[in-house]
């Protein structure tokens, strides 16, 4: 890519920055605010993670996997870990904080702008990449190159939407593509979308979905406590990762299904600045006595037991909770939102309930089909019924839950297949050669 059309790049990013920022400092600005100094790729220098293994996750989900594979990472290769989203910020501080098993520098992705990542680099001096998923920012990569580092993906997917992009412009993602050594991928159809985008077919290897290989969270005693208490020996019917348009949904599918007195429903909205709103959404219904998880810590007294709705206004406790449900209900499915991973349930044996929007896991979501390892659910009054069928014959809800496990337990394998892939750079001396 010449010069110019760098420029012209770095131009646009800086145009569409300015134009958003406003937007998304009004929105979110408690969040955004206070990660502007590291975005733009300031901050003190890290002695610890000079000459770290890097490891790229955009998100929560991204997060999750690259604890997967850091944990199976020699100890002596240090880590560095970066997000793009707060929660994603929250949760890789949650994973790879001090006192941590596997402690990580943790950071912001810089803005894909020529003096934030020169200001990352020098700050970070990484000696290799691994991108999650594949986040592919043009100026980073090339920095990346220009250095000399590794760079591979892992648990690669190129998604219906992406792929109808990335062939619009697949003229222009040579260099980007030129940058990284090696991928490794979900499925065979990731790998032939990749190759029909340009990527020569050795450098791209179906290594599985490590999100199957995903450890088990830690329980957290006192809260499963505080909610079993709460449930005063009801059923817990989970609703997780819910966007907006859910909530009034779930709330309808939990009353069709008996509400209060057949179940307690702990409502899990995907982002934390919707608490609120979904707070007030709950307090707006007279039928429905809920409260707040924080209020439940505070003040976990008779009231609380009486409760039919807690609002789950917490980061890092979902995962940990599901094996608490009687059956769980994956957000982000009964609206276009392309739905979330239904792992976090199924591994723990809970009945799984999705909408009709599932497109962002579409092969794991074929695998479900297949197995009739979950149910699906078209709308609020299906989701009821499902849940009211499950509420009546638990041991229907358990033989469902146990097709899910079994299939989570039947996909292992992914990581040692990703492992491999990386080859040097994931086993010492460190830090490794140009990948091959």
């Amino acid at each position: 890519m010449s010069s110019v059309l760098w420029g012209l790049y770095q131009a646009a990013m800086a145009a569409m920055l300015l134009l958003a920022g406003p937007v998304l400092l009004l929105r979110r600005g408690k969040h955004y605010l206070p990660t502007l100094s590291g975005r733009l790729g300031r901050g003190p220098a890290d002695v610890v993670s000079q000459g770290a293994l890097w490891i790229h996750a955009v998100s929560v989900g991204e997060v999750g996997v690259a604890a997967t594979l850091a944990h199976a990472l020699p100890a002596e290769i240090p880590l560095l870990i970066t997000t793009v989203t707060p929660t994603g910020q929250a949760r890789a501080q949650a994973l790879f904080g001090a006192g941590s098993a596997r402690p990580a520098a943790v950071a912001y992705l810089p803005f894909d702008l020529g003096f934030a990542v020169s200001r990352f680099f020098k700050r970070f001096q990484p000696s290799s990449l691994i991108l999650v998923e594949g986040d592919y920012w043009p100026l980073l990569l090339r920095a990346a190159r220009r250095r000399g580092l590794p760079v591979a993906v892992v648990n690669g997917r190129v998604g219906d939407r992406g792929f109808g992009r990335m062939r619009r412009l697949q003229a222009l993602l040579a260099p980007l593509f030129s940058a990284v050594g090696r991928f490794g991928v979900q499925s065979a159809e990731d790998r032939d979308r990749l190759v029909a985008l340009g990527v020569t077919a050795e450098r791209v290897t179906v290594t599985g979905n490590l999100k199957y290989e995903s450890p088990e969270p830690p329980r957290k005693p006192e809260l499963e406590g505080t909610l079993a208490g709460v449930a005063g020996g009801r059923p817990i019917l989970l609703a997780g990762s819910t966007m907006p348009g859910e909530e009034e949904q779930v709330l309808a599918a939990w009353e069709m299904a008996g509400g209060a007195s057949r179940a307690l429903l702990v409502l899990a909205p995907r982002h934390p600045e919707r608490w609120n709103e979904v707070d007030a959404l709950l307090h707006s219904r007279a039928s429905v006595d809920a409260v707040r998880r924080s209020t439940l810590v505070e003040a976990p007294g008779d009231s609380a037991r009486r409760t039919g709705v807690i609002l789950l206004d917490s980061l890092g406790e979902l995962a940990a909770l599901y094996r608490l449900a009687a059956a769980a209900f994956i957000g982000g499915t009964l609206v276009p939102k392309g739905g979330h991973n239904p792992l976090e349930a199924a591994r723990f044996g809970v009945p799984v309930v999705v909408g009709p929007s599932m497109e962002n896991f579409r092969e794991m979501a074929e695998q479900f089909d297949r197995r009739d390892a979950w149910r699906r659910a078209s709308d609020a009054g299906a989701l009821g019924e499902i849940w009211k069928g499950w509420l009546d014959d638990p041991a229907a809800a358990r033989a469902q839950g146990a097709r899910a496990a079994a299939l989570v337990e039947e996909n292992r394998g992914a990581l040692e297949r990703t492992l491999a892939m990386l080859g040097p750079m994931a086993s010492p001396p460190w830090p490794p050669k140009d990948l091959p």
